[in-house]
């Protein structure tokens, strides 16, 4: 039976999938990686997400879509948007098994549970009559074992080490998809790094729905993870996916810093550089002492790259907080910025909140912000010229030039004949393109 999976959101999302998709391929199902690109499947998998309402409205547009085209093959709905709604089976109507975020491997079971009702001659469910797997999560639940087996055509590996989030700002409802604090035992993640290294990966990003609280409970912190990925024999590279900025301390950087195989890229979540707004959204630090977490990276790391998420036209958001949040990134200077308008996220404090910001203003100010965004990243590229860096090659573009990046994630495109895919090279950055760096190699 051939099965296509469909991923939104995230990567840890990204490596739930890939660890679903290992699954079912071990229980004899054929895995189209491409979704339906491949041909016509018996059976449809999407990963949700759920951190806005635009990302819900995508999901149930997919399903309309794929029952359209597929009437009669399986779907199934995973992931953050169904956990964090109890009632998904009347909004996803066209969906025939539902499970959540937590405990990904009830999909299996579920999904044959279904194919052999369907086989027993058992019509497919009533639209919003689906079979829902869904386990609600639980004070002090363990970290669910998950590993990846392999990433096709990746020179790169996503490495899921921590899961849920406490925090409960005012506008998230990422609490309720994933649960409490909980993190991935160090014997099993030096058993994952151990098969990567295995398998050729020379660089592993480490990944978490709220990284920088790795090891909560358990004695750790996150430069434990760091370290051991360090550590682990053919293991080039270590890179970190999002952090919160309030977790990190002098001593993670000093051990970040003391690791030659540790990337400067740090994505810091902001979500507003205006100190006021931070307060209404619950963020557990001020936008002064954002900057000085920036300023001691930028002293422990001169070469870093940082990028970030930046919200506009939350609730109460005032012109003059949006023009301090503005300036803030432009001062700051990011190598990249997720700009995003806030979206109202039924079962939240932010919800209730007034006044809210009128779709016309939230669609200016996110425009104001994307044009600072795209001022910093030129200006952090053409800072890039002159620099020798070591480049993670990946793949050849269609214009024929290599292309990977370099330890702050910056893309790097050589001319050359060689095939470079999975070396590291040291490179010559020689000047700034739309989004990246033309080199040379040394």
């Amino acid at each position: 039976m051939r099965a296509a999976f469909y991923t939104f959101g995230c990567k840890v999302n990204q490596y739930e999938t890939r660890c679903l998709m290992d699954a079912f391929a071990a229980a004899g199902y054929t895995v189209c990686s491409g979704g339906a690109a491949e041909g016509e499947c018996e059976l449809y998998i999407v990963n949700s997400c759920t951190v806005t309402a635009e990302g819900d409205a995508k999901v149930r547009k997919l399903f309309r879509r794929l029952r359209r085209e597929h009437p009669g093959a399986l779907l199934a709905l995973t992931g953050c948007y169904a956990q964090a709604f109890p009632d998904i089976a009347a909004l996803v109507p066209e969906a025939d098994v539902i499970t959540g975020s937590y405990n990904r491997a009830a999909l299996l079971p579920a999904v044959e549970e279904a194919l052999r009702e369907r086989a027993g001659g058992k019509p497919a469910a009533l639209p919003g009559s689906p079979l829902v797997r869904i386990t609600a999560h639980q004070p002090g639940e363990a970290f669910e074992p998950m590993q990846v087996r392999s990433f096709h055509g990746r020179t790169r590996a996503f490495l899921k080490i921590q899961d849920g989030c406490e925090r409960r700002c005012a506008y998230c409802i990422i609490p309720t998809a994933r649960g409490p604090f909980r993190s991935k035992p160090l014997p099993d993640l030096k058993e994952e790094l151990r098969e990567l290294a295995a398998s050729g990966f020379r660089e592993v990003v480490l990944t978490g729905i709220n990284l920088s609280a790795y090891g909560t409970g358990q004695g750790l912190r996150l430069r434990d993870a760091v370290a051991l990925a360090a550590s682990t024999e053919g293991i080039m590279r270590v890179r970190l996916g999002s952090l919160e900025p309030e977790r990190l301390e002098e001593e993670d950087i000093a051990v970040f810093r003391s690791l030659p195989q540790f990337c400067p890229h740090f994505h810091l979540s902001l979500q507003s550089g205006s100190s006021a707004t931070l307060r209404r959204m619950k963020r557990p630090y001020t936008a002064a002492e954002y900057a000085a977490l920036a300023a001691k990276l930028r002293t422990a790391f001169p070469d870093a790259a940082f990028t970030t998420d930046v919200m506009v036209g939350f609730p109460g958001e005032t012109e003059e907080e949006f023009l301090e949040s503005l300036r803030f990134c432009e001062e700051t200077g990011f190598a990249r910025m997720h700009v995003f308008a806030y979206s109202r996220r039924p079962g939240t404090e932010a919800d209730r909140m007034q006044p809210q910001v009128p779709a016309e203003e939230k669609a200016r100010r996110s425009a104001l912000m994307r044009e600072t965004a795209a001022r910093t990243r030129r200006r952090f590229l053409a800072e890039q010229a002159g620099k020798v860096c070591q480049v993670l090659f990946e793949q050849r573009a269609a214009d024929g030039r290599f292309t990977g990046h370099s330890e702050n994630y910056t893309p790097v495109f050589v001319e050359t004949g060689e095939e470079l895919g999975g070396q590291v090279r040291a490179v010559r950055l020689t000047g700034a393109e739309a989004d990246g760096m033309q080199g040379a190699l040394l």
